[in-house]
């Protein structure tokens, strides 16, 4: 994507994602990159770390929308990566999820139109899909705010929607747990359940995933990329081979399996070499992503994208995947 001269800004940007964004969208001469978040201390360490004259901090929150429409003056691009994600947390605090996920969702939209923002790309996550749990259900209701914002913004601002699963070694998953009890020399770890699996991205290619999104999107489009499926007691045994389980049963609103595309969506899905492109059915807009790309195929009908689908990583590969963030 030739960003060479745009401006693009990142919520949530120094979150995971977003500093990893940021460090990638260095190389592609952008004119500005606007890094908005909460969080002062964050920006500072992060201000510290990049030493970039393009870098723009702003401290602010997605729950008020004066403030975006002040950041989102003469933005090209918006990547939304801000949200509450804590699935235990959502359950037991459900009105602050809403705040954020969804009325914060809302907002973003509302400030993107009436700033002529050309695209807004929004992440999403498998839990929103056949939702059991606070945090998904708010993120489920984000997509729908996104897509049907096309219908709202007209010939304006068109958004669209990335959804992948967990990122390795993200803040509160659970290679970080993990090694912390090891180094604490704990010989027992808690296990949910010894049949839970996930999928698994890292990082820097959900950074790639993104960008690639951003540039061949046109409207409504959601994309998912293939990913990695792994057992979780599996990735217990690559980090901490020497480590005894303790059962502890399943957490509020956790489930065995996650799924990033529903039986119920496979007549709207496509599938290419990497990725699968949820292509949208609302009559009041039309994507024209299907006329910009090729060598796709139209999946077969009750298709389900579930992380309990085989192979596995093996231990081994997992070992290999993380090496990176694992020091002994």
């Amino acid at each position: 994507m030739n960003l060479k001269g745009k401006i693009v800004l990142i919520t949530g940007g120094t979150g995971s994602f977003g500093k990893a964004c940021v460090k990638y969208l260095l190389k592609q001469k952008l004119k500005k990159i606007i890094v908005l978040s909460r969080d002062e201390l964050k920006q500072d360490e992060m201000r510290k770390r990049l030493d970039s004259n393009i870098i723009r901090y702003l401290l602010g929150d997605i729950r008020d929308l004066e403030r975006l429409k002040f950041a989102f003056k003469n933005v090209d691009y918006v990547i939304h990566a801000a949200a509450l994600k804590q699935v235990p947390a959502a359950e037991y605090n459900p009105d602050e999820f809403i705040k954020t996920n969804i009325n914060g969702s809302n907002n973003i939209i509302t400030a993107a139109i009436d700033c002529d923002v050309k695209k807004v790309l929004a992440l999403s996550t498998d839990k929103a899909v056949n939702p059991i749990n606070l945090y998904g259900a708010t993120k489920l209701c984000a997509e729908k705010l996104f897509l049907n914002a096309n219908a709202m913004s007209g010939h304006g601002t068109n958004f669209s929607i990335v959804r992948y699963g967990n990122v390795i070694n993200s803040r509160g998953s659970i290679i970080p747990l993990i090694l912390s009890l090891k180094k604490k020399n704990q010989k027992i770890v808690p296990l949910t359940n010894y049949n839970m699996t996930r999928f698994f991205v890292k990082i820097e290619d959900a950074v790639r995933f993104v960008i690639n999104s951003l540039n061949i999107m046109d409207k409504g489009e959601i994309f998912i990329p293939k990913m990695s499926r792994a057992k979780i007691v599996d990735i217990i045994k690559a980090i901490y081979p020497a480590a005894e389980y303790k059962l502890i049963g399943i957490r509020p609103g956790e489930k065995i399996d996650e799924v990033l595309i529903s039986n119920d969506e496979s007549n709207q899905t496509y599938e290419l070499k990497d990725y699968y492109i949820l292509h949208p059915t609302n009559s009041q807009f039309k994507s024209k992503i299907l006329n910009k790309i090729k060598d796709f195929k139209k999946i077969n009908k009750n298709f389900l994208y579930s992380s309990s689908m085989k192979p596995f990583l093996s231990i081994k590969q997992i070992k290999s995947l993380i090496d990176v963030y694992v020091k002994d």
